[in-house]
């Protein structure tokens, strides 16, 4: 049997290249503000974006909750001298105040009981003037659950969140070209019809833990399917991702620029 991917964290097999991409984009568009400052990244798992940002940067911290994860990401990247990585289960984010000039938060607040606790604790952490940038799926723009995501934010709930926290507030939106939203429309084609058998709303009510690997195949599968159905897929990179400012609701990923 092939191997069956955990999508909690980013895998980076051929037939999952459109996703690896959409996120790594995020760490693309931070290098202009993290190119000789200080950033911390939370939730940085595997550590593959914070190793980017560390080429920039004159310091980068991942903070990651798997102390097994923190100590192979130290141990391959010991030559790396402007980069550390810390064990801390968020919230709170174990580092001092006003230390860093950025923190990062790709794909991770939805993760979060406490979301709110969490980007009062980027903010606590951020020097004066420092840049929070946060990103997070479109919950509009879901079809399914994710067994993996405690909350899923709209553009209007997340906004709401963060100017409760900061002042100023930015917000856009990670679009696709032709190719990435002809990904996403088979996609959907195969979700609606893997759904249409769950009568009566199971996936909604029934607890993470026991969805966890059924949405691990399943999510496999059709990735799988859908690089055989069209191999451009696996010619995707982050150039086919741009951000907006209009029409929100209508693209894939939250964008959230918020400064000190």
């Amino acid at each position: 049997m092939a191997k069956i991917h955990d999508r909690e964290r980013p895998s980076f097999e051929p037939s999952n290249n459109v996703t690896v991409q959409r996120c790594f984009y995020a760490y693309e568009f931070a290098v202009p503000y993290v190119t000789g400052k200080t950033v911390a990244d939370i939730g940085c798992g595997t550590g593959y974006g914070t190793i980017h940002l560390a080429k920039y940067a004159e310091k980068a911290v991942g903070v990651d909750y798997s102390e097994e994860t923190v100590a192979q990401n130290k141990k391959d990247n010991a030559h790396i001298t402007n980069l550390d990585f810390i064990t801390c289960k968020v919230p709170p984010i174990t580092l001092p105040d006003s230390n860093f000039d950025v923190v990062t938060a790709f794909q991770f607040i939805e993760h979060l009981d406490d979301p709110m606790g969490f980007i009062k604790e980027a903010k606590r952490i951020l020097k004066p003037g420092g840049v929070f940038l946060c990103t997070t799926v479109n919950a509009k723009k879901s079809l399914a659950r994710n067994p993996f995501h405690v909350f899923e934010y709209t553009f209007a709930a997340m906004e709401a969140d963060f100017r409760k926290v900061f002042n100023d507030v930015e917000m856009q939106g990670l679009q696709g070209n032709t190719r990435v939203n002809e990904y996403y429309k088979e996609n959907s084609k195969w979700v609606r019809s893997i759904m249409k058998w769950d009568i009566f709303g199971l996936h909604k009510i029934l607890p993470g833990k026991v969805l966890a690997f059924p949405y691990n195949l399943l999510t496999t599968i059709m990735r799988r399917k859908l690089m055989e159905k069209n191999t451009d897929t696996t010619d995707i990179t982050t150039k086919d991702f741009f951000l907006e400012k209009d029409n929100l609701d209508n693209t894939w990923d939250i964008f959230v620029i918020a400064k000190k």
